[in-house]
């Protein structure tokens, strides 16, 4: 009986571990995307509240907790209320693939690319269900409109990500890294690495892709009758599967937590941290492009996905397979 409690204890505590992080981590990230578009925009950006504005987000969380909940009296309350909880869970139960280093891993499991697939697949349902239930228009229209553009961009991420499988031959996240102890695949995979890049844009519903929230200029799309923290929750989850996408990036294309360079002083940084500082950098290059691209109009954005994307990913994975079956460089596992 108490080997059991042991064992609970340590996987709630090993779950903790992981959650607590990554929310702290989505709070701090609200305050570097600010201040990243205040510097191309020659603002200040958060300054006041704490240290350079470093307390903003925290602000911003008591905001949300003390602003009243309101349910429109004809929306289906009980579907209301399970899409910002459906939508932040499934934000957050990715994490637990995510490998930080050959140990550093909540769930080491081997088919661990298709359970993230699988995840953020789901994550349209918190949406839709937003959507559909607060029975109106606006948030019914903004959730069909990012319902279709997350599928249309999940197809093309899915192509991307088999031109990486048949170079390691393994679905284990670990596997995907250690393979690109030689070369990283963002060198020879560049074009795809292009391409998921902006596919995680418009598959997380960022510039110049956030078209849900662009109905009028001045709601929220499908999230236009939520206010206080179910809103938050809506918000919160947007930013975990905007750190998610920068982590599946790193481990995709830019060897995790590999060292880029295997000299001193660079082989005594811990992996953790260089997956971290890569998570950043990536996250860096999603602040710039809302801060510096213009916004896609709807068919655009259905035609780049559609009638570029989709038949470059293809076309790159019969690439991909000719070169490594001609030169017998195709994995044997």
């Amino acid at each position: 009986m108490s080997d059991n409690i042991f064992i609970i204890f340590n996987e709630v505590y090993k779950i903790l571990f992981l959650l607590i992080p990554v929310l702290v981590s989505v709070a701090m990230i609200v305050w570097l995307d600010r201040r990243v578009w205040a510097f191309v925009q020659k603002r200040r950006g958060p300054n006041v509240v704490g240290p350079f504005g470093l307390l903003q987000s925290l602000a911003d969380a008591l905001k949300y907790m003390f602003k009243e909940i309101i349910i429109p009296a004809t929306a289906n309350k009980v579907i209301f209320i399970l899409a910002p909880i459906v939508t932040m869970t499934l934000a957050l139960i990715a994490w637990a693939v995510i490998p930080f280093n050959n140990y550093f891993v909540l769930a080491d499991i081997n088919a661990g690319i298709l359970y993230l697939f699988a995840i953020s697949s789901l994550g349209v349902y918190g949406i839709i269900m937003g959507g559909w239930a607060s029975n109106s228009k606006y948030p019914f229209l903004g959730a069909i409109r990012s319902a279709a553009q997350m599928v249309s961009y999940e197809v093309s991420i899915g192509v991307i990500i088999i031109n990486v499988l048949l170079c390691v031959g393994s679905l284990n996240l670990g596997d995907i890294v250690l393979a690109q102890e030689k070369i990283w695949f963002v060198v020879p995979l560049f074009p795809m690495f292009v391409i998921f890049f902006i596919s995680s844009l418009a598959e997380t519903n960022r510039p110049p892709f956030d078209l849900p929230e662009a109905e009028a200029e001045l709601v929220a799309g499908y999230q236009t009758e939520y206010s206080g923290m179910m809103y938050a929750m809506f918000w919160l989850g947007e930013y975990a599967n905007i750190l998610l996408m920068c982590a599946m990036g790193s481990i995709l294309f830019l060897g995790g937590w590999l060292s880029p360079i295997d000299i001193f002083p660079f082989n005594l940084v811990p992996g953790p941290l260089w997956m971290i500082i890569k998570i950043l950098l990536l996250f860096l290059l999603f602040s710039l492009v809302k801060a510096i691209v213009p916004r896609y109009r709807y068919d655009q954005l259905m035609r780049l996905g559609w009638k570029i994307f989709l038949p470059l990913s293809l076309i790159w994975v019969i690439l991909t397979s000719s070169f490594l079956f001609y030169f017998d460089l195709l994995p044997v596992k």
